[in-house]
Parts: C-alpha cells; sequence; structure tokens
C-alpha cells in the first residue's frame, strides 16, 4: 500500500462524523424502535447528550454489516496509525 493510498482513506475517514460509532440494534442494544448507529458518543456520555452527531440509519443492512461499519469508524485509524509504525521501520 503506498503512502498516498494510506492518506486517501486518513482523509476519507476524517471527512465522516466525528466518532465513536456504536451499533444499536433492536432487539439486543434496544428494546423496541429501529436499529441505527449512533455516533459521536464516548462510553461516559449519556446518549441523550446533545453533543453526539445524527443517527445513521442503513436501509437493507444486515446486523453484522451495521456492526461493521459501525466498528470502521474505529478501527481504521488505529489500522492506519499500525501501518504508519510499521512502515517507519
Amino acid at each position: 500500500m503506498t503512502d498516498n493510498e494510506i492518506k486517501e482513506i486518513e482523509d476519507r475517514c476524517k471527512l465522516t462524523t466525528p466518532g465513536p460509532w456504536k451499533s444499536l440494534v433492536e432487539g439486543r442494544e434496544i428494546e423496541s424502535g429501529d436499529s441505527f448507529i449512533m455516533t459521536g458518543i464516548s462510553e461516559s456520555e449519556d446518549i441523550w447528550s446533545d453533543k453526539r452527531g445524527a443517527d445513521i440509519y442503513l436501509t437493507g443492512a444486515t446486523t453484522v454489516d451495521q456492526d461493521f461499519i459501525a466498528h470502521a469508524r474505529q478501527d481504521i485509524p488505529k489500522l492506519i496509525t499500525e501501518i504508519k509504525r510499521l512502515k517507519s521501520k
């Protein structure tokens, strides 16, 4: 992977709604309502905080697709950091 490819991925990630993102699935984390991705909320923050981002609703996504998308917001920056670390050796 080239440095330019890494930068393009990093730039796309930086343009997204701030993280962390959390997948909330009806019947798993929430009792009723729609499954969605909650954005911009930290573990210690109240889910009703007006600091968090807009919820993301996905049409036609499976639970595992939604979980993957939500985790990608945290996973991609970690992977980029690790790639840069390994390339700098």
